[in-house]
């Protein structure tokens, strides 16, 4: 067994304000005389029992809507870390609740509860304020305290940011709340293939919104390492070249544009460089590396077959990507410099679409399956490889979150308008749910964790 000590935090104890994309804190002093121990087996996460009833909202009747739509994000959002076995006002709704806390807490146990989320909201001016607070049922002592403030618009944010809070208390590892996927849609188009356009979504599909409006066909979006850019492929200019759009401020700009082929971008660890897919001429695809403004261009690989769909470890010294120098096109990888070449995939007759886990252990991919494609995991060490979807589906470009417990990836579903539709599911393929609806949606990319 391992026993994991958590240090706590002041009920209340630090604050946040949260406005437009900025979040300010101010620390209140620490009591070092509590702890809560969590006891989890060796390998295994437990999930915790947490009683989390229905919010106390005071609020002026211009932000009681912020505040439900705020509180409903957080249940959302503990409930999809898969961390907690949460009980709801419904499931509450049994308890004949006295206002005493200790005997309340014995109430809440009786129900298998270990802990209580206990959350008010209320208004300072045109604010919305939460109030959140974690006791342990056993001890009666409050182990988390939180109080956030923002503008309207930022409800969704104040949850999902004590979300993530609570998930790394209990975790040792911080939430995916605050991070968002990136994919192309052709919902902006007269008729299906004409226009593809790059969106942005929350890591819940909420929040759904353009970022270009080329009005052509725009795909293979890559996040920049701190999340302020987009590098993306469009036919902007005729031919598909590399162009970046600078986030929030939606300024956009070429980054290689010239020669006959340029997709498939993707940034490294340190946000300096873009490795992508290349050709000029009649050439076969290489990958090719410049600089982020496209600058330094070098070729890394030279062979008869395609070169394509690069993906650089989380380290940086190694590049994923498809070949098919082999034959068939399967799942290689090479050091950043393009020696040292190694195959990683065996298995599959068309393997495409690698994805490193943020741990650099394992690699994701799309694996032909008949007419269809599957979505595999395999390690890169002992080369073991594991499917994680099947069924009539086609499922492809598959994409870690940032703390390795999701995938994001494309299932396409039939013929028709809506075919294809982006979905995510646990690492291990379990919890699948669907993000999009609108149009077909392809090529999802998960963003790391946003600035501290």
């Amino acid at each position: 067994m391992r026993r994991r000590s958590l240090l706590p935090f002041l009920l209340l104890g630090p604050v946040l304000l949260i406005g437009a994309g900025w979040v300010f804190s101010q620390e209140q002093q620490i009591p070092e005389d509590r702890e809560f121990t969590l006891v989890v087996p060796e390998g295994i996460m437990a999930q915790r029992r947490l009683a989390f009833p229905a919010a106390t909202i005071v609020t002026n009747a211009d932000l009681t809507s912020v505040a439900r739509e705020s509180e409903q994000t957080l249940r959302d959002d503990l409930g999809i870390s898969g961390i907690f076995a949460m009980q709801g006002p419904e499931q509450l709704s049994v308890l004949q609740l006295t206002g005493d806390p200790a005997r309340d807490y014995e109430l809440y146990r009786s129900l298998g509860n270990e802990v209580l989320l206990q959350v008010d909201y209320k208004s300072e001016g045109d604010l919305i304020v939460l109030e959140g607070r974690l006791f342990d049922l056993k001890s009666g002592e409050p182990i988390l305290g939180k109080r956030y403030r923002g503008e309207r618009e930022a409800g969704r944010r104040i949850a999902h940011t004590f979300a993530d809070e609570i998930i790394q208390y209990f975790s040792g590892r911080r939430g995916i709340s605050l991070t968002s996927i990136a994919l192309y849609s052709d919902r902006s188009g007269p008729e299906p293939n004409q226009i593809k356009e790059i969106f942005i979504m929350d890591y819940d599909g909420k929040n759904q919104r353009p970022v270009t409006a080329h009005k052509t066909i725009s795909l293979s979006p890559a996040w920049s390492p701190s999340g302020d850019a987009l590098a993306y492929t469009s036919f902007f200019s005729g031919t598909p070249g590399l162009y970046l759009v600078q986030l929030p401020s939606g300024s956009k700009r070429g980054i290689v544009t010239d020669g006959s082929l340029n997709v498939n971008p993707t940034f490294s660890p340190d946000g300096r460089r873009i490795a992508f897919t290349r050709s000029i001429g009649d050439g076969n695809p290489e990958i090719f590396v410049c600089d982020r403004d496209g600058g330094n261009l070098r070729q890394l690989t030279s062979s008869r077959g395609i070169d394509t769909s690069p993906a650089w470890s989380p380290n940086g010294r190694e590049i994923a990507f498809t070949s098919s120098r082999g034959g068939s096109p399967q799942i290689y990888a090479m050091d950043a410099e393009g020696a040292n070449l190694r195959r990683l995939t065996f298995q599959g007759s068309y393997n495409d679409g690698a994805d490193w886990s943020p741990d650099g252990t394992k690699i994701v991919y799309s694996s032909r399956t008949g007419n269809r494609f599957d979505v595999v995991v395999v390690d890169v060490v002992t080369n073991e490889a594991l499917a994680l979807t099947s069924g009539p589906a086609s499922n492809e470009s598959p994409s870690f979150s940032p703390d390795g417990r999701r995938i994001a990836f494309a299932r396409t579903l039939g013929n028709g308008p809506g075919r294809t539709q982006i979905f995510v599911m646990d690492a291990g393929g379990g919890n699948l749910r669907q993000l999009t609806s609108q149009g077909n949606n392809w090529a999802p990319a998960w963003s790391g964790y946003p600035p501290d």
